[in-house]
């Protein structure tokens, strides 16, 4: 990658396990990267791949089995102290992906906007903090007089939208959005998309993007890694993982979004990905960088393979 980027946060062998015993699951393994300042770095992959556990483990709500997270070039997993995690709940908020389970029913939602405030003291008096609450909600298109009223009064998607006004009052350096638009309706993604990038510049707000699909997340990303069972198996541009993709996994993923003209989308073919297709009883696979920016999980013959296709 450019050297000039600046590394916000990265992530090195993460491993996260369920369970113990004959119960252990491991459900994210060997997983590496970087996420520089003011980008949007998505986590693509199918249900159960892993990257919401990879999202919360970054935040500290999962606890890792192996490796580090660093943020800033402090270490922000395992055990920190009392300072340090406060420094990190103030500096990484989360979107989590069901609006209506996220958000407290019995408060109001001045109260569930201003609990980042409260807890952190970031106002110096009421009125500050009112405008605080005032200014993050009208930031993501909802009005003064939502702050009396509860979460059970908006739709899905106000209640999203409150969701990441929580979040931003904070003015978090990184924000984790996991599947912020999968319980919406599909008018309302595009809205809550386009406030996403409109804060990412207005702010130049680090986003971690969590989603299962592909063309969305071609919308928003500056660069992509595919998840699939834990292993994150190719991470690229965006531009690049479109035009250049090598793992059959992200072709299979490509392979099924949908295409806007009926007739391509009929003579599409739908690749099926089996991972019966590696061989890695002898030839072990390792996380390799094929071109600038470019990773694939592959063994040397088919990194052999993929060196012809990029040719």
């Amino acid at each position: 990658m450019a050297n000039e980027k600046e590394v916000l946060l990265s992530v090195r062998d993460l491993e996260v396990t369920f369970g113990s015993g004959k119960k252990k699951f491991v459900a994210v393994s060997d997983v590496n990267f970087d996420v520089y300042k003011g980008e949007t770095f998505s986590l693509v992959g199918e249900s159960g791949s892993g990257k919401t556990t990879i999202g919360r483990a970054i935040i500290r709500i999962n606890p890792i089995s192996n490796g580090e997270v660093i943020f800033k070039g402090k270490k922000i997993s395992g055990k920190i102290d009392k300072e340090t995690d406060k420094w990190v709940v103030r500096n990484i908020q989360m979107v989590f992906q069901d609006p209506s389970a996220s958000l407290n029913e019995r408060a109001t939602i001045d109260y569930i906007v201003s609990e980042g405030l409260y807890n952190f003291h970031l106002y110096e008096n009421e009125e500050e903090r009112e405008e605080k609450v005032v200014k993050a909600l009208t930031d993501v298109g909802l009005l003064q007089e939502h702050t009396t009223r509860y979460p059970h009064e908006f739709s899905g998607g106000q209640r999203q939208r409150i969701g990441i006004a929580r979040a931003m009052v904070m003015e978090p350096e990184l924000l984790i959005a996991d599947e912020p638009i999968s319980a919406l309706d599909v008018s309302i993604r595009a809205q809550v998309l386009n406030l996403l990038k409109g804060l990412q510049k207005s702010r130049n707000l680090t986003t971690i993007f969590v989603a299962h699909d592909l063309s969305v997340v071609r919308y928003v990303s500056d660069r992509i890694a595919v998840i699939h069972k834990g292993r994150i198996v190719e991470l690229a541009e965006t531009e690049e993982l479109f035009k250049n993709s090598l793992h059959p996994y992200t072709q299979s993923l490509l392979s099924a979004v949908p295409m806007p003209d009926p007739q391509i989308e009929k003579q599409k073919k739908l690749i099926v990905y089996s991972q019966d297709e590696h061989d890695y009883s002898v030839d072990k696979p390792k996380f390799h960088e094929i071109k600038p920016g470019h990773f694939v999980w592959a063994n040397e013959a088919e990194l052999a393979k993929y060196r012809e296709m990029i040719k």
